[in-house]
């Protein structure tokens, strides 16, 4: 580590000061090692009895602890008013230091402002209530990850020199190829390898589409309401939206004035969060604008493998014959978030553009995880793992209609229960307003509860929450409606 002496006083005083600072700040943190005094020695250019005396003065005041074999640690508590005080005390907490003031370019400026406004932080972290109907997220414990981490361990004992190597941007051409064989035969798209882009979740589809095709001002349709990751993607770009609502036929394209929107940004296999499936008919009014506006269409395939009732429909770009659909998929709901694995299936005017933003952005996705993954397909794994995860939610998803409709009765209105991994449910009776109040009732009963006014560019003037039950128990599920009934009464 580097150690900022600050020039004060006697030199053992000083290092004692530094390193103390650094215990103080959590940058050393409790229990860690503190570095030998003759490797500090060395790189302070001090004596060696310099940094005894100040290791002396830091085991004397409590910053740190001898131990046998180990060497010296940071303590494991510091009481915080201690803490505080000598703080205060450090000739380094006079001298506050000052960021350069930062010059930011329009593209920072806006992600900036985005993540400013970010309404959705819980997303990214574990909560802690018994019983969480955080939407999303697939049933983990259900996963076989023995399984997984025996075909991980397997791809890095059989690594090769070229499996160590920076991998092409566009992604392995094993994990392409399982991918295409595996569209065409369930998606009923065309794709061939070489229009497959492997990309770090579905997220990162969006940006690499957006700083592709997008300048500030085009506009952009997109569903109302719609998915967050999306609307950032685009305003990140610059982009103006252009909302266009969505029914039980899935999206309703709206007369505009001005120039056609570039691009169409739509969820036709699982409309997100209304959950509407939007019907062949519509799919082909789509495709027509498309090709009459001259523009390219989006298709975010996010969870369609969660189907329960009826036959799966093709999906948009199978029916595409004017190779304006590009279509996006991820292994984030299937398999589990962490493995940020998704792809991109891509006309062929964009396969080139699109992999060299990727290869800018990150000079390619893990290897071994893509090894990993096309092992986990081909060897048929991926399927037996999708018919118990949809026996199991179908399940879920039958308790949770169940006690809604014991519990609230005609109070709630559910939407999208055909598919996948949550529900929306509008609450009768009540406003869109007071959602704030019945998050806070629900919180205090133990119930995570998550509003849908965050995804409408103009929220609408009813209060509907999305429930989700991929990771939850039969039991949590129930008992976590009854618990949310009985706090909303």
């Amino acid at each position: 580590m580097l150690f900022d002496l600050d020039g004060s006083g006697a030199l053992y005083q000083q290092v004692f000061r530094a390193v103390r600072a650094e215990i103080l700040a959590r940058r050393l943190t409790p229990g860690a090692r503190l570095p030998s005094t003759r490797e500090l020695a060395a790189t302070l250019k001090v004596s060696r009895n310099v940094v005894v005396l100040a290791y002396e003065q830091l085991l004397a005041e409590g910053c740190a602890q001898a131990r046998a074999g180990s060497g010296t640690v940071v303590a494991p508590t510091l009481p915080e008013d201690w803490r505080v005080a000598a703080v205060s005390r450090s000739p380094a907490a006079t001298h506050a230091r000052r960021d350069a003031t930062a010059r930011l370019a329009p593209a920072g400026a806006r992600a900036l402002k985005i993540a400013r406004r970010w309404p959705i932080k819980w997303e990214l972290q574990p909560s802690r209530l018994p019983y969480d109907f955080r939407f999303g997220r697939p049933a983990f414990g259900e996963f076989p990850n023995a399984l997984w981490c025996r075909l991980l361990g397997r791809r890095a004992r059989r690594a090769t020199l070229r499996d160590l190597d920076y991998g092409p941007p566009e992604g392995r051409p094993e994990l392409r190829e399982a991918i295409a064989e595996r569209l065409r035969r369930l998606r009923g798209i065309d794709a061939t390898p070489d229009r497959i882009v492997i990309v770090n979740g579905s997220q990162q589809a969006l940006d690499l589409i957006s700083r592709a095709l997008i300048e500030q001002g085009d506009r952009v349709l997109i569903e109302e309401p719609h998915y967050l990751g999306a609307r950032w993607a685009f305003r990140a770009a610059g982009a103006k939206l252009v909302a266009a609502p969505v029914n039980e036929n899935g999206i309703r394209i709206p007369a505009t004035r001005g120039p056609a929107p570039r691009l169409a940004y739509v969820t036709p296999s699982h409309q997100f969060p209304t959950g509407v499936v939007m019907p062949l008919a519509s799919r082909l009014e789509l495709l027509e604008w498309a090709a009459r506006s001259k523009a390219f269409v989006v298709e975010d395939d996010y969870d369609s493998e969660f189907r329960y009732e009826g036959h799966p429909l093709q999906a948009l770009a199978g029916l595409d014959a004017q190779r304006r659909v590009i279509y996006v998929g991820t292994f984030s709901k299937l398999i589990f978030p962490a493995l940020r694995l998704g792809y991109i299936v891509l006309p062929e005017s964009l396969i080139a553009p699109i992999v060299a933003t990727k290869a800018i952005a990150d000079t390619g996705t893990g290897t071994l995880q893509q090894l990993t993954m096309a092992d986990f397909i081909r060897e048929g794994h991926f399927e037996r793992h999708l018919h118990r995860s949809r026996a199991r939610n179908k399940i879920l998803r039958a308790a949770l209609l169940e006690a809604i409709d014991l519990h609230f009765g005609e109070r709630a209105e559910v939407c999208g229960a055909n598919a996948g991994l949550h529900v929306l449910v509008w609450l009768r009776g009540r406003d869109g307003g007071p959602i704030d109040a019945v998050s806070d009732k629900a919180r205090r009963a133990g119930v995570g509860l998550y509003s849908v006014r965050p995804y409408y560019l103009r929220p609408p003037d009813r209060t509907g929450v999305l429930l989700g039950y991929g990771p939850l128990s039969e039991r949590e599920v129930r008992d976590g409606i009854k618990r949310l009934a009985s706090a909303l009464v």
